[in-house]
C-alpha cells in the first residue's frame, strides 16, 4: 500500500506497510480502486453534461464514495466492494444515456472501462495495481498538483455530503468534482493547467462551505455564546489535557 492523503502519515512521507491510522492495506488497496472507478464515472458524469445530462443518483454517489476514502471514515472492506460495484453499474447506465444523446463514450483510460472482480480478493488485487493518487510518468511538481485537486475534491466531498444531508446541494461543486476527477485521467495537461484546477478547487470549497454553513444554520440555528459552569461535582466527567 502506499497513502499520504494525512499529516499522520509515517515519517512525513507515506504509509507502506499499515496506516498510522489503522488502516489496513486491504481496505487502503478498495479505496484506491473506489477512486479509480470514480474517476471513470467522471469521465461521462463531464462529458454528459455537455449534452445537458446530470443524474442525481451520480452526483450524490460521487460525494459519497469520495468521502468514504478519507482518513478514519471508514475502514469496513465489504462497504468499499459495494460501493465498487454500485459504481460501475452506475457508470454502465450513465454511459448508455451519455451515447443516446450524442455524447463522447470513446475514452482512452483504464477508467472509463473498469469492470469490477467478482470477489473481494479480486478487488484487492486490482487495487493494489491502481494505487498512486498520481501519474508516476508524470513531472514531480505536476504529481504534486494532481495530488493537491485530488486531495482537495475529497475535501470538497465531505462538505458537499453534509450538506447534502442537510437538504442544500449545488450543482456547481458536483460539476467541477467530475471536471476535476476527469482531468486528472487527461495526460496531455501541464503545469499551468494543473495550477489553474487547484484555485479552481479552492473556491469550489468555499462554495461548498456555504452551502453547509447556510444547512447548519437552518437547521439548528446560529451558534450564540453560553454559559457552562466552570465548577465540579460529583460523577462522571470527561477529562480533557492540554500539552505544550
Amino acid at each position: 500500500m502506499f497513502c499520504n492523503q494525512c499529516e499522520q502519515t509515517a515519517k512525513g512521507q507515506g504509509c507502506t506497510v499499515r496506516g498510522v491510522c489503522g488502516k489496513p492495506p486491504e481496505v487502503a488497496a478498495l479505496q484506491d480502486l473506489l477512486i479509480h472507478a470514480i474517476k471513470g464515472l467522471s469521465l461521462y458524469a463531464h462529458e454528459g453534461r455537455k449534452k445537458g445530462l446530470v443524474d442525481p443518483d451520480v452526483n450524490v454517489f460521487t460525494v459519497k464514495g469520495l468521502f468514504s476514502t478519507l482518513t478514519n471514515v471508514n475502514f469496513d472492506a465489504a462497504d468499499f466492494e459495494k460501493l465498487i460495484k454500485q459504481c460501475a453499474d452506475l457508470t454502465a447506465r450513465f454511459k448508455e444515456k451519455v451515447a443516446a444523446a450524442g455524447g463522447n463514450v470513446e475514452f482512452s483510460d483504464p477508467s472509463a472501462s473498469f469492470q469490477p472482480a467478482r470477489d473481494l480478493e479480486g478487488l484487492i488485487r486490482q487495487g493494489q495495481e491502481v494505487g498512486m493518487a498520481s501519474d508516476s510518468s508524470a513531472d514531480a511538481d505536476i504529481q504534486s498538483l494532481q495530488q493537491a485537486l485530488l486531495f482537495g475534491i475529497k475535501g470538497i466531498s465531505a462538505y458537499a455530503d453534509h450538506a447534502y444531508l442537510l437538504g442544500k446541494e449545488d450543482d456547481r461543486v458536483f460539476a467541477f468534482i467530475h471536471e476535476g476527477l476527469a482531468a486528472l485521467t487527461d495526460k496531455s495537461l501541464g503545469l499551468e493547467d494543473g495550477l489553474k484546477l487547484v484555485l479552481r478547487c479552492g473556491e469550489t470549497n468555499l462554495l461548498t462551505m456555504e452551502l453547509l454553513d447556510a444547512g447548519h444554520t437552518e437547521t439548528f440555528g446560529h451558534p450564540v455564546p453560553t454559559e457552562v459552569p466552570l465548577g465540579h461535582k460529583k460523577g462522571k466527567c470527561i477529562l480533557v489535557s492540554v500539552t505544550t
